[in-house]
């Protein structure tokens, strides 16, 4: 299962990560779950110093950016074990 974390305040930008992650998670029958990571505190402990952060399986995949769909389809289907 694909442990993904969408690391952001809630701002709109985050609140889209997620929902493009939930949309290629849902097209693509992935087996994943994702949580969201609003705790400022916890954001450099994942890594993250830009916002919206994507974190899969424990490896920061993007970092103050929204990737595509095809790229984020991409790092998915790449991280699945």
């Amino acid at each position: 299962m694909l442990q993904i974390k969408v690391v952001g305040s809630g701002c709109p930008n985050c609140q889209k990560l997620e929902a493009l992650c939930k949309e290629v998670i849902n097209e693509n029958n992935l087996d994943a779950q994702i949580e969201k990571v609003t705790d400022v505190n916890q954001f450099a402990d994942l890594g993250i110093f830009m916002t919206p952060g994507l974190v899969v399986n424990d490896e920061v995949v993007s970092s103050g950016k929204i990737p595509t769909k095809a790229t984020l389809q991409g790092w998915l289907q790449e991280k699945v074990i």
